[in-house]
């Protein structure tokens, strides 16, 4: 197969910054409308290859698109997000739509209400332009289901895109879109973000309210997915906020997601080199461990550490297997035989915990989460690899020919951070021999989510050589 060129043949109205947009729009020089339709198209030209998009939404686009040039054309934008075209994951609720958590088994009949995030970007005047791909209730880190297929790699079109964003991914790798709403609750923002090449950021738990409750608890969080962390906050900040249905969230407030930059001279950075399972690979070792020299060049003062705590792989199992058993009880027995396979074993699996082993998981969980707190006291941000290996063969939950028996195996750089909550970002930082992404991961103390996409942008800075120029300059991905 023939990869997609991401961004390559994309329009140029398909390659702007939500700042740019914002521009011509007040300037009056490009209309929310003429992206829209640029964006549908780039949309429309990718999804036969790579298959990111379960729908289209070409008539509320377009009639939201002109709400929004009028607004503009009036001097009264809702906000500076206003036209901004944005997609949104098969599994957050959308007034209208057909949400299906990438399920046959689900009910086809529309949503009577948004999602808390959802309303959010709705009422700062974002366009909806589709719909993402998602494996089945989002349960693994590659993105296939019975109900859409496989969704494929732009780079390389018999590669994984990763998941279980993997559609959102696609969809802001190749511009069909600028804000697109991912979820991630063992990795699933940040691993299809560093298989594609983009920006993906986790944020700190509970400051993107979640409305219905995932059945995968607070491991799941809410969060951006784009090109440039300028925009990732952008977005965020749009999705922020205190929302009554959303217990989890507590009663807390987040510190302000402010725009002062991060110079990377002289912060502390703790670099984590070592999956809490699985094994690197090497070359993706080699390429971090030069991005983290650019870091030390950069005036960063970098020390290894090693996350506290052990036996990570089992502890985060207690708590997304039980979830995968509880969102199963929800699916009447005479349909689970639709089911992916591999949901049904990690479900039973979940099945056979007691109650006993999920309070002590919990309980263990929280041992871990407040010596992450420690550990983050001590440093400005940690460092990692975004993935422990680059984008494997569509299709497959884990590469051919390798020990890994589920994805979360070879998660270990993703799911850790899930159960201890922080704010973690994903940059691209280099291209591998084969001419995959390759992502680097940045991680804060929680409630600093502003200071890790500022330092992610300091990151993009520093790695434009090694990564962004070549995306940009390459005739073929």
């Amino acid at each position: 197969m023939s990869p997609i060129n991401p961004l390559m043949g994309a329009g140029e109205l398909c390659r702007l910054s939500v700042a740019e947009l914002s521009d011509v729009y007040a300037k009056g020089t490009v209309s929310p409308v003429e992206v829209a339709e640029a964006t549908i198209a780039r949309a429309e030209e990718i999804n036969p290859g790579c298959n990111a998009f379960t729908f289209l939404d070409r008539e509320g686009a377009l009639t939201s698109a002109a709400a929004s040039e009028r607004r503009w054309r009036d001097g009264a934008p809702l906000s500076p997000v206003d036209g901004i075209p944005t997609t949104l994951k098969d599994i957050v609720w959308v007034k209208g739509w057909s949400v299906r958590y990438g399920s046959t088994t689900t009910p086809a009949a529309p949503c009577d209400t948004d999602a808390p995030s959802v309303a959010r970007l709705r009422q700062a005047g974002a366009v909806f332009i589709g719909q993402t791909t998602t494996p089945e209730f989002g349960w693994k880190a590659v993105t296939d289901s019975a109900l859409c297929g496989i969704t494929r790699n732009p780079w390389n079109l018999e590669k994984t895109a990763g998941g279980s964003s993997g559609g959102a991914a696609v969809a802001a790798v190749t511009g069909a879109g600028v804000f697109h709403l991912g979820t991630d609750g063992g990795g699933s923002i940040r691993i299809p973000a560093s298989f594609c090449g983009i920006v993906g950021h986790k944020p700190t738990f509970g400051r993107v309210p979640a409305y219905p409750a995932s059945a995968f608890g607070t491991v799941a969080h809410i969060g951006p997915m784009t090109r440039s962390a300028a925009d990732a906050l952008a977005m965020l900040r749009v999705m922020s906020g205190r929302d009554l249905r959303d217990w989890a969230q507590g009663a807390g407030v987040f510190p302000q997601l402010s725009s002062d930059p991060v110079s990377l001279a002289g912060t502390k950075i703790g670099y984590w080199s070592q999956p809490a399972s699985g094994r690197l690979d090497p070359q993706m070792g080699a390429l971090i461990d030069a991005a983290v020299k650019k870091l030390e060049a950069a005036g960063a003062i970098v020390k290894h550490v090693s996350l506290p705590g052990d036996h990570l792989l089992d502890l985060f199992h207690h708590h997304w297997f039980t979830g995968a058993a509880a969102r199963l009880s929800a699916i009447p027995a005479d349909a689970r035989g639709e089911i992916d396979p591999g949901f049904l074993d990690i479900a039973r699996q979940g099945a056979a915990y007691s109650s006993t082993d999920l309070v002590k998981a919990q309980v263990r969980r929280a041992d871990f989460g407040a010596a992450m707190d420690r550990l983050l006291s001590n440093y400005d941000f940690l460092v990692s690899p975004g993935t422990a290996l680059p984008a494997f063969e569509a299709g497959l939950e884990v590469p051919v020919g390798d020990e890994y028996g589920r994805w979360t195996e070879w998660a270990g750089f993703s799911f850790p951070i899930n159960l201890s909550q922080q704010p973690a970002c994903i940059v691209p930082c280099a291209l591998t021999e084969a001419g995959l992404p390759v992502g680097f991961q940045i991680i804060g103390a929680r409630g600093e989510d502003a200071r890790v996409l500022a330092a992610a942008a300091s990151l993009e800075v520093l790695f434009s050589n090694s990564y962004r120029m070549t995306h940009d300059n390459q005739s073929q991905p």
